[in-house]
């Protein structure tokens, strides 16, 4: 599986995971909870999009991680444009890119072990009601890096549709969620493996 990552010894480096965890709910609450205007929400994605200086990060990385997501903004910002109105559109779809900058930006300086030690203490009082925290938690991280695993795989199809010359449509669908599939298989079999299922 991919992981997004990426060694280093910034201040975001050395942070402890349960601080940045703190630290990016309260701004995700912050950012989905407040009444953003064109400008303010201008300001925060550009705010967000300067946190990847101090975490000594080469320009390159944020610019891998905002065109992953072109699909999402122009998908989300075309509909909100023809449905709604331009002015929700750019809101709209700067507060998701901000949200899922800040997300990259969590799991780019820390370690998937010490995301999930976090949210293993986070949910054990839960276990008073019958939840396991530790399948839970595996849950999440698996959901996590699993993201960048089938974007990988939504390039690769694209990419061998054009060695093809097939133009990308519906059918493109197709081979990603074979291929999706089969990977989760493979997962499902690694962790049954090893006694985690």
């Amino acid at each position: 599986m991919i992981q997004t990552y990426r060694p280093g010894t910034s201040i975001f480096h050395r942070m402890p995971a349960g601080a940045k965890l703190a630290i990016f709910a309260a701004l995700a609450i912050g950012l989905s909870a407040y009444p953003h205007d064109a400008w303010s929400v201008g300001v925060t994605v550009s705010g967000v999009c300067a946190l990847f200086a101090p975490a000594r990060l080469p320009l390159r990385v944020l610019a891998a991680e905002v065109w992953r997501l072109r699909w999402l903004v122009l998908v989300l910002g075309g509909a909100l444009w023809i449905f709604v109105s331009p002015l929700v559109a750019w809101i709209s779809t700067a507060r998701v890119l901000s949200l899922v900058l800040l997300a990259s930006l969590l799991t780019i300086t820390t370690r998937m072990g010490d995301l999930l030690g976090v949210l293993q203490r986070m949910l054990r009082p839960l276990r008073r009601l019958g939840l396991d925290a530790d399948a839970v938690s595996m849950t999440i991280s698996l959901t996590i890096t699993m993201i960048p695993v089938v974007a990988s795989f939504a390039h690769e199809v694209r990419d061998a549709q054009r060695a093809r010359g097939v133009r990308p449509g519906l059918w493109g669908v197709v081979p990603l969620l074979v291929r999706t599939l089969r990977h989760a298989d493979d997962v499902g079999d690694a962790l049954a493996a090893r006694g985690l299922v």
